[in-house]
């Protein structure tokens, strides 16, 4: 008997071993998802006794519970406010087992949870709201239709040398024109000031949108390029997706309206150029302040 008590009590000792450090808390922050030939970003919130975790040494094994595919393994490294984050490159979407040891000063801890891996609907979210790659690629083609009006104005505007220098510059922009950082940061930009638009109580008409749809429609038809593009992306899907694009312009417009205003009220002696400089300025500042007060993730 006596045998059996010391083989018990040497097993609860391992077992003690195994886990001898405090009682942490771990929460992902964002969604785990699975992107083919690309690590999947990681992020946690550590803490203890209801206080960000701070110091640890954060490791992770993820694995799939129904499936061998192996381990992956990944070390987190700190950031602020008891966050963890690193990349794991996953094998398929599906159910997941991480299992995350923490040390600190010698004393390890360690905790399971269960994660569900999915597909991403696009390549980043605002405030949960996807910005899809359908939106993505409607951005792109915005950028094309815009480079190709631009041509065929400089074919009747400018010849020779100028020309030549004009059509040069715009087929540099051909990659800028499809970057995707860049078309995120146009797509976030809009967005931002929609949203801060509709916080401030300002809508958008059908009126308004319909108004601004007439005057963009009579630009497009004075350039048969752009004319051409257009049919060949499908005019009836490219106008609803411009209708649903000049909701969120209209709204911005609003924003650009009302600092406009406030800027003519707090400087009643400035120029109309001084003003417009001024009031540029604050919008660029007002647009910082939204996107930083907005939860956005890029995958």
């Amino acid at each position: 008997m006596k045998g059996i008590m010391a083989v018990l009590l040497f097993l609860a000792a391992l077992l003690t071993g195994c886990s001898s450090g405090p009682d942490y808390t771990i929460k992902l922050t964002k969604e785990l998802y699975f992107q083919q030939d690309k690590a999947s970003p990681i992020e946690i919130k550590v803490t203890g006794n209801n206080k960000p975790a701070k110091g640890l040494t954060v490791k992770a094994e993820l694995s799939m519970t129904n499936m061998d595919h192996g381990t992956a393994k990944v070390t987190l490294k700190e950031g602020k406010d008891g966050i963890y984050a690193g990349e794991a490159k996953l094998p398929m979407t599906g159910k997941y087992e991480a299992a995350f040891t923490l040390e600190k000063d010698g004393k390890k801890t360690d905790k399971i949870i269960d994660l569900t891996v999915e597909k991403p609907k696009g390549a980043a979210k605002i405030n949960g709201q996807w910005i899809t790659t359908d939106d993505i690629a409607f951005y792109q083609f915005i950028n094309q239709l815009q480079l190709e009006i631009n041509r065929e104005a400089a074919k009747k505007q400018y010849s020779g040398k100028q020309l030549e220098e004009e059509l040069s510059y715009l087929d540099s922009q051909e990659t800028l024109a499809k970057d995707q950082n860049q078309l995120l940061t146009q797509i976030i930009r809009l967005r931002s000031m929609a949203l801060l638009a509709e916080e401030k109580g300002h809508k958008a008409s059908d009126a308004d949108v319909a108004q601004e749809l007439e005057k963009v429609r009579g630009q497009y038809n004075q350039f048969s390029s752009a004319q051409k593009l257009i049919k060949t992306y499908c005019e009836g899907k490219f106008w609803a997706a411009e209708k649903e694009q000049y909701k969120m312009i209209v709204l911005s417009k609003k924003v650009q309206e009302d600092v406009l205003a406030q800027v003519k009220k707090e400087n009643p002696k400035a120029g109309d150029q001084e003003v417009l400089y001024l009031a540029q300025q604050k919008y660029e500042d007002l647009l910082v302040s939204q996107v930083n007060s907005l939860k956005i993730e890029i995958l």
